[in-house]
C-alpha cells in the first residue's frame, strides 16, 4: 500500500512514487498524475525520467516543485506549489510545440489507494474522491474536453495508445480513476488544484479558492560566488526522496531513476542524510538512521539491503561517524547521537575483529560466512566493502577463502576506519561515555600511526595499497590522501602528496579528480572505478585538504568540481553518479546514473567554500569578498543566512535579526552563536582595520568582549556593539559575553529618542542584573 498515516504534514504533498510527475497526499495514498498524449508520437507517456523530463526546482517538502518536460517534440512546463499542507495548486504552460496542440493532450488524473470511487462532475469539471471520512477535491481553470473513467494510469495509457484521442467511449462519472483530458490547443496554458478538507463542499471551496491566485517565482537559495550550488543540494534530495512502499516509509534513494527507493546501502544513506540536513535537519537525521536500520547481530552494518538481497557478509568503508558527527555539530540533536552511537560503534570494533586477519591493526576487506547475499565469498564480494567495486588499485589483490579477506592493505579503508574511531572517541565523549572515548581514542592514534608507518611508499612520496605480505601495488586511486583526511599524514608527507594532486600525469589536469591516475593503464578505459570521477571522492579529498590546513588547494578543488558539476546541471539538469575524467560528461559511457544523490556532492564543496560545519574547525564563514547570498540553510544556531555585499559578511537569523557583520577579510572559523556568548576564530591574520558588530539582541546583554586575552572597548550604534581594530593576528579568538537572555539594558522608551553613540569608546565591563 502506497498509504503513510504518520508522514509529516508539511510534506504529505509530494513526488514521492516512481512516477516524477505525479503527487501523492501520502496519508490518503491519493494521487494526481499528469499522463501526455501525442498523436503524431501514437502513444502516451506518464513522463519517463530521464529522457521525458528536466528536473526542476525541488523543495524538501514538496512547497514548490517545477520541472519541463519534452514528448514528440513538444515541451511543457509544470509548476506546482502549497500554500498551506492540504493544498496543492499547479500549472502548466507550452514552451515548445512540436505538433497541433489539437493533437497533443495533457490529462490530470485523480486516484486513490484500494481503488475508492472518484465522482465527476462534467458540469462542474470537478473530480473528488473520498478516503477514510477525508475528500480530494480536482479543479481546473478551464473545463476539460472529456472527463474519463479506468482502472488505473496504465489502463489509460493503454486507452490512449489503443483509440488515441478521438474516442469518447471511456467517459465516466464514477471510476477508480478519473481523467480529466485537455488538448493544447485550447489550453496552452492551464491551472489546476488539488484540496484536501473534512467535507466534500470544503474541499472543491479550497481547490477553486488556490485557482484564483497566480504561483510566484522561487527564490534562490543560493546568489554570486557560486551561485546555484546550494540550490542544487536541495534540487537533487528533493527530487530523490520517495516512498519506499515495501518498508512503508520516505528516504532518499540513491536515484529514483534506477528505481533504488527500497535499496540502502550503508554510504549512501549516510551522505543523504549529510546534504538533506543542511536543509531540513529532520529529514537529514531520518536518512542517517534508515542507514543504522542495515546493523547486523554479528556487527557490521550491511553494504547493501533491499527486497530481493541482502549483503549481510560484508559493509562498506565505515564514512559514518564522520557523517553523523557533522550532522550532530549542525544540529545539536544530542538525541540524534545517543541513537546512532551504539551501531556506529559495533560496525567500528566488527572491522577490528573480523578483518585483521594476522593481528596488525591494519584491516582488508573481505565477505564474511553469513547471509545468503550476491557475490558472498567472491573477491568481487570483498572487493565491495571499499565502495570502489572494479578499481584497478585491487586488480593485484588475491582472496584468501580462508581468511574471507583480500591480501592488500587498503589505504583508503584503514584510513576511513581511523577516522571513524576518532569521531566515535568525540560522540562517546559528547555522551559521557568517558571509557569508551578513550578507548576510541587509542584506536584512532594506533591506526594512524600504522598507516603513517606502514602505508607510505617512500620511492613514489605517496601512500598506497599494499601486499599484507609484501609491496605496494602499482595503481593508486584519491584515496592516496585519504590519510590527510583521519591526521595520519606528517609534514613532509603532506607536501610530498601536494605534488601529486597537481601532476598532470597523476590527479592534475582541468578535470578532478579522477579515480585513477591518468598514467595507470587501466586509465583510458573510463568504466565505472577505472578512472571515471566520483563526487563522494572529491569530496572526501576536499575535506582531508581542509584538515591538513591546504585551504588554497581544497578551494582550487571545489572550484573545478563545481565547474564540472555545472557542465551538466546548467543545461539538462543532471547529477552523475560518475563522471568521464576526459570529458566530463555523464553518459559518455553507458550504464551511469544521470541523476544520483552523492553528485550533489560536489556542489556541497562549493556551499562549504561560503559556509561549512565541520570537525577540524567547526562552524566556518568565508569572506574573500566576492558578493554572495546563502540560505536560509540550518547552522548550529539554527536556520541562517549569510550574506556578502560591498566587502562586509554579515549573518542573520531566519527572521532577518542580525547576529554579526564585519569586514574582516578571510576565514572565520569555530563560529559560535549562543544565548551565553558570540564568538569568532579569525583564521588568518589581518594588518588592515577590521570592524566587528554585533547584532542587537546580543548587544542589549553584552558583559565583556576579549581579543584573546585582552579585553576590548566597543561602542553602540543603533542598538549595536560595534568594535574595531587596527589589526588581527592569524587564531586571534574574539569573544563577546553576553548575560543571561531574560536580562538585557534598559532601552529607551517611546518618549525617549535612542541617543547618538558617544565619540569614544565604551568600555563594556561589570554587569549586574537590574534589581527586581
Amino acid at each position: 500500500m502506497f498509504l503513510a498515516k504518520n508522514a509529516p504534514i508539511a510534506s504529505a504533498w509530494n513526488t514521492w512514487s516512481d512516477r516524477p510527475g505525479e503527487f501523492t497526499f501520502l496519508p490518503l495514498g491519493v494521487r494526481l498524475a499528469p499522463v501526455l498524449y501525442s498523436a503524431k508520437a501514437e502513444r502516451a507517456t506518464t513522463i519517463r525520467a530521464p529522457d521525458e523530463i528536466r528536473f526542476g526546482h525541488h523543495g524538501l517538502a514538496g512547497e514548490r516543485v517545477d520541472f519541463e518536460t519534452r514528448f514528440a517534440e513538444t515541451r511543457l512546463a509544470f509548476t506546482y506549489e502549497k500554500p498551506d499542507p492540504f493544498t496543492l495548486r499547479g500549472e502548466w504552460a507550452v514552451r515548445e510545440a512540436g505538433e497541433w496542440g489539437l493533437r497533443h493532450w495533457v490529462t490530470l488524473c485523480l486516484s486513490a489507494e484500494g481503488g475508492s470511487a472518484v465522482q465527476y462532475d462534467a458540469r462542474t469539471g470537478i473530480a473528488v474522491v473520498e478516503v477514510d471520512f477525508r475528500f480530494v477535491a480536482l479543479a481546473a481553470s478551464d473545463l476539460p474536453v472529456l472527463g474519463t473513467g479506468h482502472e488505473s494510469v496504465a489502463a489509460l495509457v493503454e486507452d490512449f495508445d489503443r483509440n488515441g484521442y478521438f474516442d469518447k467511449s471511456t467517459r465516466a462519472s464514477v471510476a477508480p480513476l478519473i481523467a480529466l483530458r485537455f488538448n493544447l490547443e485550447m489550453t496552452p496554458r492551464l491551472r489546476f488544484a488539488a484540496a484536501v478538507a473534512d467535507s466534500r463542499d470544503l474541499a472543491i471551496a479550497h481547490a477553486q479558492a488556490a485557482l484564483a491566485q497566480e504561483i510566484g517565482q522561487a527564490p534562490a537559495l543560493h546568489t554570486g560566488r557560486h551561485a546555484g550550488a546550494l540550490d542544487a543540494v536541495r534540487d537533487v534530495i528533493g527530487w530523490n526522496t520517495v516512498y519506499d512502499p515495501h518498508n512503508r516509509r520516505p528516504v532518499t534513494a540513491a536515484s529514483r531513476i534506477w528505481g533504488l527507493g527500497d535499496a540502502v546501502w550503508f554510504n549512501d544513506q549516510c551522505f543523504a542524510g549529510l546534504m538533506a540536513g543542511l536543509i531540513d535537519p529532520a529529514l537529514g537525521r531520518h536518512n542517517f538512521e534508515l542507514a543504522m536500520t542495515s546493523a547486523t547481530p554479528q556487527g557490521n552494518i550491511a553494504c547493501l539491503v533491499n527486497p530481493k538481497d541482502a549483503w549481510v557478509d560484508r559493509t562498506q568503508a565505515p564514512h559514518g561517524s564522520f557523517m553523523a558527527w557533522m550532522i550532530y555539530q549542525r544540529s545539536g540533536d544530542r538525541a540524534f547521537l545517543v541513537d546512532v552511537f551504539e551501531p556506529l560503534a559495533r560496525n567500528q570494533l566488527w572491522w577490528r575483529n573480523h578483518r585483521d586477519p594476522d593481528g596488525r591493526g591494519l584491516v582488508s576487506c573481505g565477505t564474511s560466512d553469513w547471509g545468503d547475499g550476491m557475490y558472498r565469498g567472491t573477491a568481487f564480494g570483498a572487493r565491495n566493502e571499499t565502495g570502489m567495486d572494479n578499481s584497478p588499485t585491487h586488480d593485484e589483490a588475491r582472496y584468501d577463502p580462508e581468511t574471507r579477506t583480500l591480501s592488500l592493505l587498503d589505504v583508503g579503508l584503514n584510513s576511513a576506519l581511523a577516522l571513524d574511531a576518532e569521531m566515535l572517541a568525540r560522540i562517546a565523549a559528547e555522551l559521557g561515555r568517558t571509557k569508551e572515548a578513550t578507548s576510541f581514542a587509542v584506536l584512532a592514534e594506533t591506526t594512524r600511526a600504522l598507516i603513517r608507518t606502514e602505508l607510505w611508499d617512500e620511492a613514489r612520496g605517496l601512500f598506497a595499497n599494499r601486499q599484507r605480505d609484501g609491496g605496494f601495488v602499482r595503481s593508486v586511486s584519491p584515496t592516496s590522501f585519504f590519510p590527510l583526511l583521519c591526521g595520519a599524514a606528517d609534514g613532509s608527507q603532506v607536501e610530498r602528496l601536494l605534488a601529486h594532486l597537481s601532476d598532470p600525469d597523476m590527479f592534475g589536469g582541468p578535470l578532478p579528480l579522477p579515480n585513477v591516475s591518468r598514467d595507470d593503464p587501466a586509465y583510458p578505459e573510463q568504466i565505472y572505478w577505472r578512472g571515471r570521477i566520483w563526487p563522494n571522492v572529491n569530496y572526501l579529498v576536499w575535506q582531508a585538504l581542509r584538515r591538513s590546513q591546504c585551504h588554497a588547494q581544497a578551494s582550487e578543488l571545489a572550484e573545478r568540481s563545481y565547474a564540472l558539476f555545472e557542465q551538466s546541471w546548467t543545461e539538462r539538469r543532471w547529477c552523475g553518479e560518475n563522471y568521464g575524467a576526459e570529458t566530463g560528461e555523464i553518459d559518455d559511457m553507458p550504464g551511469n546514473d544521470p541523476f544520483y544523490t552523492w553528485g550533489a556532492m560536489l556542489p556541497l564543496m562549493a556551499v562549504g567554500e561560503i559556509m561549512d560545519v565541520n570537525p577540524w574547525d567547526g562552524w566556518e564563514l568565508m569572506n574573500d569578498g566576492q558578493p554572495v547570498h546563502l540560505g536560509p540553510l540550518a547552522s548550529p544556531a539554527g536556520p541562517v543566512s549569510v550574506e556578502v555585499a560591498d566587502g562586509r559578511l554579515t549573518l542573520r537569523a531566519s527572521g532577518g535579526a542580525l547576529l554579526f557583520a564585519t569586514d574582516y577579510q578571510g576565514r572565520l572559523a569555530h563560529v559560535c552563536v549562543e544565548d551565553a556568548v558570540v564568538s569568532v576564530t579569525f583564521a588568518q591574520g589581518s594588518t588592515t582595520p577590521v570592524t566587528f558588530r554585533l547584532g542587537r539582541e546580543a548587544s542589549a546583554r553584552l558583559v565583556l568582549a576579549r581579543l584573546g586575552d585582552q579585553e576590548i572597548e566597543a561602542w553602540l550604534e543603533d542598538g549595536c556593539a560595534v568594535a574595531e581594530f587596527a589589526s588581527v593576528e592569524a587564531g586571534a579568538r574574539l569573544d563577546w559575553h553576553l548575560a543571561p537572555a531574560r536580562y538585557s539594558w534598559p532601552r529607551p522608551g517611546p518618549a525617549e529618542p535612542a541617543r547618538a553613540p558617544a565619540p569614544e569608546a565604551v568600555r563594556v565591563r561589570s554587569w549586574r542584573p537590574p534589581a527586581r
